[in-house]
């Protein structure tokens, strides 16, 4: 693997790093002002830059370990999209500009252990790691949220992926050994500590997906159909006491709307039952999350549900369920302590059995 010196003939100035998220519960509920629980994981992506000081210098270069073989460029202020993992650079930069942040010519390395397309948002952690290297160089006056704003404006505005706010503030604010408790809404943080008692599990299905469109943006779409017919901007302004009015709606966008507003109610019951150390209330959440993900938002695939039924049905296991957007990716376990990897190992392979597919155990 190619160093940063060997690329561009110089050693780096900066090297920043951010980690991939796994979101313990709350799915699809940040683009409706909602609740969510990520957690970070160890994965992490890594950028090294150094800018090039030259004020007419309006060229980034960029490598990525695993992406290309050849050094990428665009210049500042032409970006366009359509060049696959450097539009998440060019978003960063475009984003900056248009806070008014203004950055020079720059080579940029990027390495990366966050798999892509696992659901545990490699596309955050690339650009929360670029902007933190930027914010330090160019000594921007960004604190975290501010970066994950930025970072966000990235995603949606240049790349196109229609996803909540979430990821981005899991990789910048996320800190090792808790779960981040957000109100995307306001998107005050509350940190809850992991429970001693429990082994955090990730598996990766093998099954990639995408959030630039397809799948994730029609049930987004069909979500904020349905609020309009409930009759508010937001599906986070309804609780339980709504459910009743979703017999009028049509059957689609009843089931769209349940999901939101008992994912939301979950949310909620989780955080007290992680400060009341309740895991077996926690495991339920977990699997009535899926079951809803499953069958009223119908964002798994019946790999997903192999692989969440072969856990939640392992003795070790507390709960397990689908993490992020769906249509693939990873699924999240909690397991009773020091049995994670007896989880994640026997899981793994009877997933193989069953499937012919390799998982990959990421936590």
């Amino acid at each position: 693997m190619q160093s940063f010196e060997a690329l561009f003939g110089t050693g780096a100035e900066i090297h920043a790093d951010a980690p991939g998220r796994v979101n313990l519960l709350g799915e699809h509920t940040d683009y409706h002002e909602g609740f969510v629980l990520p957690a970070v994981l160890p994965q992490r992506t890594v950028a090294a830059i150094r800018a090039r000081t030259e004020r007419d210098d309006r060229v980034v270069r960029a490598w990525s370990a695993g992406a290309s073989d050849r050094i990428e460029s665009f210049t500042l202020g032409t970006e366009a999209r359509g060049r696959g993992w450097l539009d998440y650079v060019q978003g960063v930069t475009v984003a900056l500009a248009g806070r008014g942040l203004a950055v020079s010519g720059f080579d940029l390395r990027l390495e990366s252990t966050v798999p892509i397309g696992a659901g545990v948002s490699s596309s955050a952690a690339l650009e929360v790691s670029v902007l933190r290297a930027l914010r330090a160089r160019f000594a921007f006056d960004l604190d975290d949220l501010a970066l994950a704003r930025v970072a966000h404006a990235a995603e949606t505005q240049f790349v196109g992926a229609p996803v909540g706010v979430m990821d981005q503030v899991a990789s910048s604010l996320g800190h090792d050994g808790e779960a981040l408790f957000l109100d995307t809404r306001t998107l005050a943080v509350d940190r809850i500590p992991l429970p001693a008692a429990v082994d955090l599990v990730v598996i990766d299905s093998g099954v990639t997906h995408a959030h630039a469109g397809g799948e994730y943006a029609t049930r987004r779409r069909e979500s904020f159909e349905a609020a309009r017919a409930l009759g508010v901007t937001h599906l986070r302004d309804l609780d339980a006491g709504a459910l009743h009015h979703l017999d009028a709606l049509d059957p689609i966008l009843a089931r769209r709307a349940r999901h939101i507003i008992t994912e939301n109610q979950r949310v909620l019951d989780a955080v007290l039952a992680l400060r009341a150390s309740d895991l077996p209330a926690l495991g339920r959440l977990m699997n009535a999350s899926h079951a809803s993900m499953r069958d009223d938002y119908q964002t798994s695939t019946p790999e997903i549900d192999t692989l969440v039924a072969i856990a939640q049905g392992h003795p070790g296991t507390i709960g397990a369920r689908l993490t992020g957007g769906g249509f693939g990716g990873s699924i999240v376990a909690l397991a009773a302590a020091g049995r994670g990897k007896e989880v994640g190992a026997g899981v793994a392979e009877a997933y193989r059995r069953r499937t012919g597919r390799r998982a990959t155990i990421l936590v």
